[in-house]
C-alpha cells in the first residue's frame, strides 16, 4: 500500500524500548512483504507473538483439477454456488495457476470461531452481496456492496456480516496487490490521471487490544493446507503500529471510468496490478461520442492471457444471456468478442449501467472440478450465428 497509516501507540524511534504502564515492555514485530525489500509495518503487541502451544489437524485445501491445458471459452454460473456455513469452507477455487487462485464463496455465517491467516497469498475479496466488517490484527474496516478488499498476506483476521445472503468473488495472488505504476509518480503519490485516488481508500480503523490468555485457534494456509494451530494469546493483542503493509479497503463505485470519442482498451478500466496478473473494474459510463462509434468492443485476440470476467451488475452490453454472479473465461489463443446481433445493437446508446470485475492472467489458468460444476456446457458456441 503506497500510503503511510498508524494507529495506537507506539515509541517515537523504532526498535527501542516500548514500556507498559504497569512494567515490562510491548514487543516489537516487522510485518513486511519481498523479505525486506517491500512494503512493511511495525507492531507492538502486549505479547509475544510467537507463543504456539499446540498443532493439531493439518488438511489438503488444494483444489482438483478438471481441465488442465485449455482451450474452450467457458460460462460459469455462480450464484448456483451452495451456500455454507463456515467462511473458509464456502470458498471454492474455480481457475487456478502457479500465480492465484481465482473462486467464489457464499458464506451464510461470520468467521468467530477461529482466526485465519493465508500465509502464502495476498487476498482480493469482493463483496458482491452481503455488509458487515473485516476484523483484523492492525484495525477493522466496514465493508458492503461493491467493495474491494485487499488483505496482505500474513494478516490475521475474522470477518463478521450483518447478512446471511453473502457472495464474494476472490483472487489469492502469491505476488502482491499493488495500484497500478502508470497512475502514480515516483513517490507513489496517485497523478491527477489517475482514476481514483488516496481519499478513495478505505483504511483500517478501530483497533482492538485484547490481553487474553488461552487456547485461541487460528487457521493457518500454506502450500495448499491448512494448518490449525494454537495459540497462547489473543491474535488481536496490537497497541499500535505503523507503516504500509495493511489490509484496506476500496468502493468499485468510486472508481471514475476513462472513457473516449472510440472505443478505450480494457487498461484503461485498470485498478490493481501484481507481478502476474491484473484486475479492472467495468463502471457505469458514458459511451464513445465519435459519430461513427461503435459502443461495443471488437474483437480480440489474446494471445498473451487469459481473461476472466465477473458479472456484478446491470446489462451487459457485449454478451447475450449474461446474469449476475456469471464467470466467463475467454482463454488464450482463440479470439473472442460481442456476441451476435451485439456490435449493432450497441449503436447509438449513449450509457452504459454495467458493474463487472475483470481478471487478465499471463498464465493459462486450470480449470477446477468445483468450477465444471456450475458450467453452462455451451458457451464455447455462443459466437455461432
Amino acid at each position: 500500500m503506497p500510503l503511510y497509516h498508524k494507529l495506537g501507540d507506539f515509541p517515537q524511534k523504532r526498535h527501542t524500548q516500548f514500556e507498559k504502564p504497569n512494567g515490562g515492555f510491548y514487543y516489537e514485530q516487522l510485518f513486511g512483504t519481498e523479505g525486506f525489500h517491500g512494503h512493511s509495518s511495525l507492531s507492538y503487541h502486549v505479547h509475544r507473538p510467537t507463543q504456539v502451544k499446540e498443532i493439531l489437524n493439518s488438511y489438503s485445501v488444494e483444489p482438483k483439477i478438471a481441465i488442465g491445458k485449455n482451450i474452450k471459452s467457458l460460462l460459469f454460473k455462480g450464484f448456483e454456488l451452495k451456500p455454507e456455513n463456515d467462511f473458509l469452507d464456502s470458498r471454492k477455487a474455480m481457475l487456478v495457476n502457479k500465480d492465484c487462485i481465482i473462486g467464489l464463496a457464499a458464506p451464510k455465517e461470520s468467521l468467530r470461531s477461529y482466526f485465519y491467516k493465508n500465509a502464502d497469498a495476498d487476498e482480493m475479496l469482493f463483496i458482491h452481496r452481503g455488509k458487515g466488517k473485516l476484523r483484523t490484527m492492525l484495525g477493522n474496516i466496514p465493508f458492503e456492496y461493491g467493495d474491494y478488499l485487499i488483505i496482505p498476506r500474513g494478516i490475521i483476521y475474522q470477518i463478521e456480516f450483518e447478512t446471511e445472503d453473502n457472495r464474494l468473488f476472490y483472487v489469492e495472488s502469491y505476488t502482491p496487490f499493488y495500484t497500478p505504476k502508470r497512475y502514480k509518480n515516483q513517490s507513489g503519490q496517485h497523478l491527477e490521471h489517475s482514476p481514483f485516488c488516496e481519499r478513495d481508500f478505505i483504511l483500517p480503523n478501530e483497533l482492538e487490544t485484547h490481553d487474553e490468555k488461552g487456547d485461541f485457534l487460528m487457521k493457518i494456509k500454506k502450500e495448499g493446507m491448512i494448518h490449525e494451530v494454537v495459540y497462547a494469546t489473543h491474535p488481536f493483542d496490537v497497541v499500535g503500529w505503523d507503516g504500509y503493509n495493511f489490509p484496506y479497503g476500496f468502493s468499485i463505485h468510486n472508481f471514475e471510468p476513462i472513457t473516449g470519442r472510440v472505443h478505450q482498451p480494457p487498461p484503461v478500466h485498470q485498478t490493481f496490478e501484481t507481478a502476474a496478473f491484473v484486475v479492472c473494474s467495468f463502471c457505469p459510463r458514458l459511451y464513445d461520442y465519435h459519430p461513427k462509434a461503435i459502443p461495443a468492443p471488437y474483437n480480440h485476440s489474446n494471445i498473451d492471457s487469459d481473461e476472466v470476467l465477473y458479472y456484478v451488475d446491470g446489462d451487459f452490453m457485449s454478451r447475450n444471456n449474461i446474469e449476475q454472479g456469471h464467470i466467463t473465461l475467454h482463454p488464450k489463443g482463440i479470439p473472442h468478442g460481442p456476441a451476435p446481433g451485439a456490435m449493432e445493437r450497441s449503436i447509438g446508446h449513449k450509457e452504459t449501467q454495467e458493474l463487472a470485475v475483470m481478471v487478465d492472467t499471463f498464465r493459462p489458468l486450470m480449470v477446477t472440478e468445483e468450477a465444471m460444476g456450475l458450467d453452462d456446457g455451451k458457451y464455447y458456441q455462443s459466437w455461432t450465428e
